[in-house]
């Protein structure tokens, strides 16, 4: 009973802390987000980790990819520009901003 009691924390706790990280890779594909950003990978905008490696250590970063992709922008990765995205609820996008910011 011991072992079962500790088998079922272990996997509370694992689902606990996948969970925000799920939680956040669904909204960006709720927000259509994925249609030009990955993970890992360059698509039409820069892959979310290269956007984490730039923005490392920035105090200001959340703050101002908040405002870039409510409002979009342009240059900071090239030539195409980030249209803006005015309906994506401030919650989803705090949420995704950070889950983008802490990816390695």
């Amino acid at each position: 009973m011991k072992l079962l009691t500790v088998a079922f924390a272990l996997a509370a706790g694992a689902a606990f802390v996948a969970g925000p990280a799920s939680a956040s890779e669904a909204l960006l594909k709720k927000n259509n987000c994925t249609a030009c950003h990955a993970i890992d990978k360059k698509v039409v905008g820069p892959a979310y980790k290269d956007v984490a490696k730039k923005y490392a250590g920035d105090a200001g970063a959340a703050k101002m990819l908040f405002e870039k992709v409510k409002k979009g922008g342009k240059g900071t990765w090239g030539p195409i520009p980030m249209p803006p995205n005015p309906q994506v609820s401030d919650a989803d996008l705090h949420a995704m901003i950070t889950y983008i910011l802490q990816l390695k």
